[in-house]
């Protein structure tokens, strides 16, 4: 152990060195204070860890919502653009509502025969596979055709007969309540009782057997259109399908009720139009409609629609193929140039296979952002193109023309691709905010743990003075303690001096012994 502190001093004839040492560490003391200060120090290293782990999390976020897309990148895209838009053009051609329609009925007629067949259904006609849905699972609504407007209008204003959730729904509250619900002719809501009580159950059973068994297969009856007018040649008038279902069902709520001249449901008028027909039909020079171009919007229409736009959606999905292999492609090829692969193992396990994934990163967002931006302009510029040719100047068959040889998929492909590069880049920014956040923090905490060692530090100085001081004092007194024992021992030598004769006198060698002893020990 090392000394403290050294002190020197000389009485008389007498030259003191008196050393303090220290049996124990007292530079680190162990006080309250100093406990709550590496408490305190804990808790900033453990801020100061978890905040770096959120600042490198942030880091990865941000580097995936960061455009690295470079020229290579941005002419694969729009090369994939063009391609994709050359393939619509030439091999998907127009937006024909009257051949995916046609689609929609071979489709429908051969599952309402199928179904039949499977009821006990033994001819090959679609007339009588209807007749026979028709009259083997009869509803109470059709009793109420007159109330909703006859034949061409019932399916669409009785909402028992849309083939959706709510149409079942109003089907078994016509079981329970004897009513019917829908809407009249100027779109109004209405219910109205059923003119016939003969197909509402008279027990539990039988109300959800007519309501739900029957309902089920009634509407795969008239899907197809009505039996007569099958056997008559015609198209018939169907279901409305799920989207004009819905549109029906909202018209009837006061928020579309607006009227026209003649009080009428302006909104109903318009789908009553768009189900019978009369909305998409050519007309010739009086006006008057075409009978031929009449394309009925019912379900065999919506899905005719899903039809074309599945058509629509492969030079989109040629579009999106295109772009997200050649980023794969060159991602993966760079993975092979920067890192030495010698092996199948190295081929699986040293590859970056995150970095290769053409998804959920900016990059590739950007990508196809600029590839369907560029099918979108080419397929506009060609319709606009083929639109201006075909109408002969009129604005009306333009714009006809141009909407039916857009391509919609398209379209909205390109909206989401912007809606999602937009949402990166808002998403990045933000994130960069919260990361100089973090890093201010992380300067703070920092600060605060220096403050601490800092204030540790003077602690120490400040106790240790303290302890210094402390053992000045003592040794001060130590130190006048013996020279006071000096001089008592001074004079006890001086008075045993004077005691020098009767000593020797009664001690014969005394005083020769004594001196042996403090001179020899012995």
């Amino acid at each position: 152990m090392s000394n403290i502190i050294e002190f020197r001093t000389v009485q008389d004839e007498l030259d003191v060195h008196f050393e303090v040492m220290s049996s124990v560490d007292i530079s680190v003391p162990i006080t309250k204070e100093k406990v709550e200060k590496l408490e305190k120090l804990s808790y900033i290293d453990n801020c100061l860890t978890e905040n770096q782990k959120i600042i490198n999390d942030l880091n990865s976020e941000i580097d995936r919502l960061t455009n690295k897309a470079d020229g290579i990148d941005y002419t694969i895209a729009v090369a994939s653009g063009i391609i994709s838009s050359l393939i619509d053009s030439f091999f998907v051609g127009d937006f024909s509502l009257d051949r995916g329609t046609q689609w929609g009925k071979e489709k429908v007629d051969a599952f309402v025969k199928s179904v039949a067949e499977n009821k006990g259904y033994s001819g090959d006609s679609i007339d009588g596979a209807v007749r026979f849905l028709e009259e083997k699972f009869p509803i109470p609504a059709d009793s109420a055709t007159n109330i909703f407007g006859g034949g061409y209008n019932h399916h669409l204003r009785d909402f028992s007969h849309h083939p959706t959730p709510m149409g079942l729904l109003f089907s078994m509250l016509t079981q329970f309540t004897g009513k019917v619900f829908g809407t009249d002719k100027s779109g109004a809501f209405i219910v109205e009782d059923v003119p016939s009580k003969e197909l509402i159950g008279k027990d539990l059973s039988r109300k959800l057997e007519i309501g739900f068994v029957n309902w089920i297969f009634h509407m795969v009856s008239d899907i197809a259109g009505s039996s007569s007018s099958i056997a008559k040649g015609k198209y018939g008038t169907g279901l409305p399908g799920p989207f004009v279902s819905l549109l029906k069902e909202f018209s009837s709520l006061p928020f579309f009720s607006h009227k026209d001249s003649n009080n009428n449901n302006k909104f109903c008028v318009w789908l009553s139009k768009l189900f019978n027909g009369t909305l998409l039909s050519e007309r010739d020079e009086n006006g008057k409609i075409i009978p031929n171009s009449v394309i009925k919007f019912d379900l065999r229409g919506e899905l005719g629609v899903l039809y074309e736009l599945k058509r629509q959606a492969i030079p989109v999905i040629i579009n999106e193929c295109i772009v997200r292999v050649s980023y794969f492609v060159r991602r993966l090829l760079h993975e092979f140039t920067t890192k030495e692969i010698h092996n199948f193992n190295d081929f699986i396990y040293v590859i970056d296979w995150e970095k290769t994934l053409p998804s959920d990163n900016r990059t590739i967002a950007r990508m196809v952002t600029i590839a369907s931006s560029t099918f979108v302009a080419i397929d506009a510029a060609d319709a606009a193109i083929r639109s201006a040719l075909n109408s002969g100047g009129e604005p009306a068959s333009f714009f006809t023309n141009m909407i039916l040889k857009v391509n919609f998929v398209g379209i909205g492909r390109f909206a989401v691709a912007i809606g999602t590069d937009t949402y990166m880049g808002y998403k990045r920014s933000k994130l960069r905010n919260e990361r100089m956040y973090r890093q201010s923090e992380q300067i703070f905490l920092s600060t605060a743990k220096v403050y601490y060692k800092q204030a540790d530090m003077w602690v120490a100085a400040k106790d240790a003075r303290e302890a210094i001081t402390q053992m000045e004092v003592i040794a001060i007194k130590s130190i006048e303690y013996f020279q006071e024992s000096i001089i008592t021992i001074g004079l006890d030598l001086e008075k045993i001096i004077s005691y020098r004769e009767g000593i020797e006198k009664h001690n014969p060698n005394l005083l020769t012994d004594l001196s042996d002893i403090l001179k020899y020990g012995k």
